[in-house]
């Protein structure tokens, strides 16, 4: 049986994915109780415990002591003669708390865990990236041109996001090779097939006026306001 290293593996990729500690630590649970439910039926008799820091894991079951015989669900309940064998002063209604081996569960258990890991790790990252994106329109990004279509291009930021610059989003006369540099405005941000789309901009006035304000500190600051911008057929440094 193939040995768990899913909170290690996690813990790294959350390094690198920008998803803080505490939200790691409830998926990693959230996703352990998911398997729980498909095996036993419910998770309410369960403590899953998640120790990022020392890169493991513990499972507990809660179950009630009844008489032998009596056992009406195995997951919630466990005989007094088995109850025993754990430890022999068990009485009929105590609570018997035991660890639980999640290998024993099994290769398909292990994928499950896996799979439901990667879907919410993968919605995480599509609402941190629309956040970020929205909380950006308007702003000036920079970015490496990666694909170009006949209708717009694909460029990645630092981190390796997916941006789209439209055709009808670049000024006349702009020429981009895959692995330049380009420079636009954040215009919008939508959701597609449930994916954030992070559309481009170097025509929208807004482009000129923040490249303005980099260049002349009077206007960032307000002193020299800007009244009216035209950007049509303007030659803006890449």
């Amino acid at each position: 049986m193939e040995n768990i290293n899913l909170i290690d593996t996690f813990s790294e990729f959350k390094e690198l994915k920008n998803i803080d500690r505490a939200t790691m630590v409830r998926v990693l649970e959230d996703s352990f109780r998911s398997v729980l439910v498909k095996i036993f039926g419910s998770d309410e008799n369960f403590d899953v415990i998640v120790n990022i820091d020392k890169g493991d894991f513990e499972i507990w079951r809660n179950r009630e002591v009844v008489p032998d015989g009596e056992v009406e669900d195995a997951n919630t309940q466990i005989s007094l003669s088995d109850a025993r064998k754990i430890d022999e002063d068990y009485e009929v209604g105590e609570e018997v708390v035991d660890e639980v081996d999640f290998h024993k569960f099994g290769r398909r258990a292990i994928l499950t865990l896996r799979q439901n890991l990667a879907g919410q790790i993968m919605e995480l990252e599509k609402d941190h990236l629309y956040s970020k994106y929205t909380e950006r329109i308007g702003d000036v990004v920079t970015g490496e041109v990666y694909q170009i279509w006949k209708r717009e291009m694909l460029i990645l930021d630092d981190e390796g996001n997916e941006l789209i610059l439209p055709r009808a989003e670049q000024i006349p006369g702009d020429f981009f090779r895959k692995g330049e540099t380009v420079r636009a405005v954040v215009i919008r941000v939508e959701m597609r097939n449930n994916t954030p789309l992070i559309i481009l901009s170097r025509t929208s006035p807004v482009f000129l006026e923040r490249l303005f304000e980099f260049e002349v500190p009077e206007i960032y600051d307000g002193l020299l306001p800007l009244k009216k911008l035209c950007v049509h057929r303007v030659n803006v440094l890449k």
